[in-house]
Formats: C-alpha cells, structure tokens, sequence
C-alpha cells in the first residue's frame, strides 16, 4: 500500500523490528569486558589512565545501555505500528467486501 510516496509491508515493518532487536543484543554482547578494564588501574597504569579509562568505562556501559533500551523500545512500538496497520487493512478489506457482497448490479438502460 502506497500513501503519499510513502509504502507500507506489513512483512517489511515485522522485520524492521527484529532487526532493532538484533542490534540491541549485539550492542549488550559487545560491551566492555570487566577483564580489559582492569588493565588499566593502578598499579599497571598511572593513577591519571586508571581514573580516565574507569571513568570512559562507566559513560560507555552508561551509553551502551541507553541504546540498547531505545532499540528495544523503538522494535516495540515498530511492531505495535505493524499490527495496527494489519488490523486496520484487515478491517477496511472485510468492509469493502460487505459493501460488494451486499450490492445489486443494476444493468444501465439502454439508450
């Protein structure tokens, strides 16, 4: 179905959301391993490098998961979105077959 340029596909939307999901569980897979953070601490680094990467690991974990919850959220309401539109092309297809199943032709007169 086409509105204005714009196209919508149920099938489209439906895999748009569960490519959101992926994401957002690749983005919480990849996040920064406990072990590679404390590499940097002190003693093994500078007192000025241990705070300055325990203080990027704190943002990125922060930022990380932010995203990731914006992700889900936006896979939902895509979802949501898709199953409105079935509903609604559902509904519109049961009326306009109503209306066919319920008219008489009506032969014009010839003239």
């Amino acid at each position: 179905m086409t509105f204005g340029g714009y196209r919508a596909a149920p099938d489209s939307i439906d895999g748009s959301a569960h490519i959101l999901l992926e994401i957002a569980g690749l983005l919480e897979q990849g996040r920064l391993d406990g072990d590679a953070g404390t590499m940097a601490r002190a003693p093994r680094s500078h007192q000025d490098v241990s705070e300055a990467v325990h203080d990027f690991a704190g943002f990125a974990a922060d930022q990380g998961t932010d995203l990731a919850a914006l992700l889900t959220a936006l896979s939902t309401l895509l979802r949501s979105t898709g199953n409105a539109y079935t509903s609604t092309e559902a509904a519109t297809a049961a009326e306009l077959r109503s209306f066919v199943d319920s008219s008489t032709y009506v032969p014009g007169k010839r003239g």
